[in-house]
């Protein structure tokens, strides 16, 4: 993001997201934390292109999003962004398959004919072999949120957005699904995830802490590591990236 925000119209206009200035690399585990109603999921909705910013512009993988038509963009989210929620969005007389399927009809990559088995390698890889046909009302709390990872993954996304994906689990379910997470993470996948929960924003490598719309990248090491990115700028004048 160089200078990235978002305004919403009015009356009164709200400023959901003031300008910053953020880069995320390839491989990298970044958690967010913030308040409710400080600007993470406006964030959140800007890097994964279901939003455009108002101000500023978005890069994914090199390419102008902010640039592109709606078709466009639609079509660069569904091949190379995964979205995980916390009420899992599954539908429920749906069988685990066929919900992850139904991720895929976005991506024009996907041929028809290839949605079923690469449906069942993205269960298998998140230890659901054995539930492929089972519907989310059979399914526990923690298995419906390794289908809805499945479901993420399925197109082999570069990108993994998560909002609270822990939030309607108990601990030791929650645990699971950090663990395959973290796994995922040291396949080489990159992670932005959502939290209001301190163990899991420990989890990360990097933490960036929203408030009132401003972003706050704070590194490890300590409270001085602490720094606003919303107000920098380099000397070329270009937009910093933390």
């Amino acid at each position: 993001m160089r200078g990235a925000a978002l305004t919403y119209a009015g009356p009164p206009p709200v400023e959901a997201l003031k300008p910053c200035h953020i880069r995320i690399h390839p491989g990298e585990y970044v958690t967010i934390t913030g308040p409710s109603g400080s600007g993470k999921s406006t964030f959140l909705n800007i890097a994964g292109l279901l939003d455009a910013p108002t101000q500023g512009t978005c890069l994914l993988n090199g390419t102008d999003t902010t640039t592109l038509s709606e078709r466009d963009r639609t079509a660069l989210r569904g091949g190379r962004i995964g979205f995980v929620f916390q009420s899992f969005h599954l539908v429920p007389h749906r069988s685990a398959v066929e919900n992850v399927m139904l991720g895929m009809l976005y991506n024009p990559a996907v041929a028809r004919h290839e949605r079923t088995a690469l449906a069942r390698d993205a269960l298998v890889r998140v230890g659901l072999g054995h539930r492929l046909n089972a519907v989310p009302t059979r399914l526990s709390g923690g298995e419906c949120q390794r289908v809805a990872i499945a479901r993420a993954l399925a197109t082999a996304p570069s990108l993994l957005l998560c909002d609270e994906p822990t939030g309607n689990l108990d601990t030791a379910t929650a645990a699971a699904v950090l663990d395959l997470l973290d796994a995922l993470h040291q396949d080489g996948m990159t992670l932005v995830v959502i939290t209001h929960a301190p163990e899991v924003a420990d989890r990360g490598d990097r933490r960036l802490h929203i408030r009132d719309g401003e972003v706050s990248d704070i590194r490890r090491g300590g409270p001085d590591s602490t720094r606003a990115t919303h107000t920098a700028a380099e000397p070329n004048g270009a937009a910093p990236c933390a």
